[in-house]
């Protein structure tokens, strides 16, 4: 979502695997208000989190109260954690921040994402036009996985790599730089620059900044093909 904001594409298809992140973004397209109490304590976190579950378990998940709870409970977890266990449940723990500056009214991003697309689901099944740009953000290759029920191991990483370099169109992938996602990337015929960045999701509480690689593929070639500004 950060690349979205940066570029401010007029459309864009923005996908995600997590039901609960794409469901938040149709809210704030929808122009949400939340209105249920917001507070940075351990007792309103945990009757939030279980009305949260509650909701999952019954099938309500794509509601406004949804979308307003999941927003508080990223917004207070521990170390902004979005994290399900195999049953699909959100089981967080309560956070330790001092102070936790809540926002209710979202209308103003009801313009900016009228003419944005949000999804759910497997990249593979994104139709997408061949001269499209392809912004790729997988979960990070580290050991916690569980982002979503579903979770993303090293035979996903594969598939998403793959599925980018066979796009025909210019391509973003980014990773943490692991020596096997590195390895990855390259043999694909990615072009590879590196940076160090500050984590600021930990499951740990490290925030030691780590190396990350964004691979590239068909840029120069869609620079060149693109109209002088």
């Amino acid at each position: 979502m950060a690349a979205a904001f940066g570029l401010l594409p007029e459309r864009a298809l923005l996908n995600d695997l997590n039901p609960h992140v794409i469901n938040f973004y149709k809210w704030l397209k929808r122009g949400l208000q939340i209105d249920l109490a917001m507070e940075n304590s351990p007792g309103r976190y945990y009757v939030h989190r279980n009305r949260f579950n509650a909701l999952v378990s019954a099938g309500r998940d794509k509601t406004r109260e949804a979308a307003s709870l999941f927003y508080y409970l990223n917004r207070t977890a521990y170390n902004g954690l979005c994290r399900f266990n195999a049953s699909g449940a959100f089981n967080v723990p309560f956070g330790r921040y001092a102070n936790i500056r809540y926002v209710t009214d979202f209308s103003e991003y009801q313009p900016l994402f009228s003419s944005w697309k949000f999804t759910v689901g497997d990249f593979a099944g994104r139709r997408i036009a061949p001269a499209d740009f392809v912004y790729a953000d997988p979960p990070y290759d580290v050991e916690f996985t569980k982002y979503s029920k579903e979770g993303f191991g090293w035979r996903d990483q594969v598939r998403a790599a793959e599925w980018c370099a066979a796009h025909a169109g210019p391509v973003v992938l980014v990773n943490q730089a692991t020596d096997r996602i590195c390895r990855l990337y390259a043999d694909l015929g990615f072009r590879l620059e590196f940076l160090i960045a500050p984590r600021r999701i930990s499951c740990n509480g490290d925030r030691t900044p780590t190396r990350e690689v964004f691979a590239f593929r068909n840029i120069d070639a869609a620079l060149a093909a693109a109209p002088p500004a």
